[in-house]
């Protein structure tokens, strides 16, 4: 039998608090204005950050948006078939390279290639009329 080595004890974490910033950040960002989803359809936007930036697709079901990065988990491509035309049937949507079928509420493949996985979802908030980037997203 294997002899159990002793865990090491890591001393505590020390936070740095620094003077005169104690308001709360708020950079969250604006994608879109609402109406610029139709209802049940999708829009690409692009996102633009310090490594390079990154695509999402926004999924409109009535007055919710679903955010999920635009890369079909199977092989790594884009969903959309042309540059922000997705296809788009009875709430799911289905990448246009092999045809895996994800559910809008959850990212979820449920047919195609890659059931099980799932889309990588991104944390949006729809206010005042504009779909919004969280600020915890990413």
């Amino acid at each position: 039998m294997a002899a159990l080595l002793p865990v090491a004890k890591w001393p505590p974490r020390k936070t740095r608090v620094r003077e005169g910033l104690n308001t709360p950040m708020d950079v969250s960002k604006t994608l879109c204005r609402l109406d610029a989803i139709a209802d049940g359809n999708a829009l690409a936007v692009d996102v633009e950050s310090s490594t390079g930036g990154f695509s999402l697709i926004l999924l409109r079901q009535g007055e919710r948006v679903f955010a999920y990065h635009n890369e079909c988990p199977h092989a790594g491509r884009r969903l959309d078939w042309s540059p922000g035309k997705f296809l788009i049937d009875a709430g799911f949507v289905i990448c246009a390279a092999h045809g895996a079928s994800f559910f809008v509420e959850s990212g979820r493949c449920y047919a195609g290639p890659c059931v099980g996985s799932g889309l990588v979802p991104i944390k949006v908030a729809v206010t005042d009329g504009e779909v919004r980037l969280s600020s915890d997203a990413v």
